[in-house]
């Protein structure tokens, strides 16, 4: 069983990183915060209830620990962050004008406040329904849907500005 919970983990570790990123907005504190999730997930791999699908104790563990660690930066002063261009985690384009495309989306999405990107690529990118999404962040259902439909709303009408100001 230790073999498969490390295949599985190893396995998981490109959507964990996207998580990650989702929520710490820079590439090198997400690199961090799955490295420290999974040393948790390891340390406390008999916690884990097989019948229950690793990916979202797993996910719970990456957005546990990071609310953990911006309380601890609560008291820091001088944090900076990564620029939300300088990833192509999320990017796949066959064309110049696609890259370009997705990377004004993926900026648009990082530009949303962290509750509203955050379940936004839980549900669009990862595929959790809605009510595994609210189980995940430990919110009610409702606040899902209100903010995926805030979030789907936000981002339309931000890019309808961004292609309507190119024109």
């Amino acid at each position: 069983m230790a073999a498969d919970f490390k295949n599985d983990l190893i396995a998981m570790l490109p959507r964990l990183r996207r998580f990650a990123r989702s929520l710490t907005r820079s590439v090198t504190d997400a690199d961090d915060l799955v490295q420290e999730s999974c040393l948790r997930a390891l340390s406390r791999s008999d916690q884990w209830d097989p019948a229950q699908p690793l990916d979202r104790w797993m996910f719970r563990i990456v957005r546990n620990t990071w609310i953990s660690e911006v309380r601890k930066r609560s008291v820091r002063i001088g944090q900076g962050l990564v620029p939300a261009d300088e990833t192509h985690e999320l990017t796949s384009s066959e064309t110049g004008e696609d890259a370009a495309l997705e990377k004004d989306l993926l900026q648009q999405i990082m530009d949303l406040p962290e509750e509203l990107s955050a379940l936004l690529l839980a549900v669009s990118v990862e595929g959790y329904s809605y009510a595994e999404a609210a189980a995940l962040f430990d919110i009610p259902l409702g606040t899902v849907m209100s903010r995926i439909h805030r979030a789907r709303k936000l981002l339309s009408l931000r890019m309808s500005e961004t292609t309507g100001a190119d024109t």
